[in-house]
């Protein structure tokens, strides 16, 4: 899938057909919702549906559009998601990446300080000085085409897509990260 297949979309983690567990009201007057993730910032949304929305698990969703279905669009943080949603969202943003990988593989090409001491690539987990260099150093000869082309050139760096997506991961969960690499909050 390219880039263009995915904009302006979002995917549904999770759907609940009887609404929140925590919302006290009966059950005949609870609304289903989906908890979504949009493709391009990572903003994470709860969308309450009708009754014959027919999304489910897995669809993607253009929130640009206009949806039959969807009532509501709000924005979340992580911790409303709910527990299916929290553990489908690591494999989410993996299949994300995977299905893009120019668009994450630039991310490694273009990266560029923030301060005079702090790069971009300093903020992904496990890169410290040394492999920051290292990077920097090859791509200078020849931009990365791939991830393998970066695990084969880059010593030390091991997984690149993986550490892309722990960066997500922890910039989805916590609130108060001075700097934001790929997550926008809406």
């Amino acid at each position: 899938m390219s880039d263009a297949d995915h904009d302006g979309e979002t995917i549904v983690l999770d759907y609940l057909p009887h609404g929140r567990a925590d919302d006290d009201r009966p059950g005949y007057q609870k609304p289903p919702i989906a908890f979504v993730l949009d493709t391009k910032t990572f903003a994470l949304s709860e969308l309450t549906l009708t009754d014959d929305s027919g999304i489910k698990i897995g669809d993607y969703v253009d929130l640009d559009a206009s949806l039959e279905g969807v009532e509501t669009v709000r924005s979340i943080g992580y911790d409303d998601l709910s527990g299916g949603a929290r553990s489908e969202l690591e494999y989410v943003i993996e299949d994300l990446i995977e299905e893009e990988e120019d668009r994450f593989v630039t991310f490694y090409n273009d990266a560029q300080p923030i301060t005079l001491r702090l790069h971009q690539l300093n903020l992904l987990p496990g890169i410290g000085k040394k492999l920051r260099n290292s990077i920097l150093d090859e791509r200078k000869r020849e931009p990365f085409g791939s991830f393998e082309e970066l695990d084969d050139r880059v010593s030390g760096l091991h997984n690149p897509q993986s550490i892309l997506a722990d960066r997500i991961l922890e910039e989805l969960r916590e609130n108060e990260l001075k700097y934001r690499l790929f997550v926008r909050e809406e």
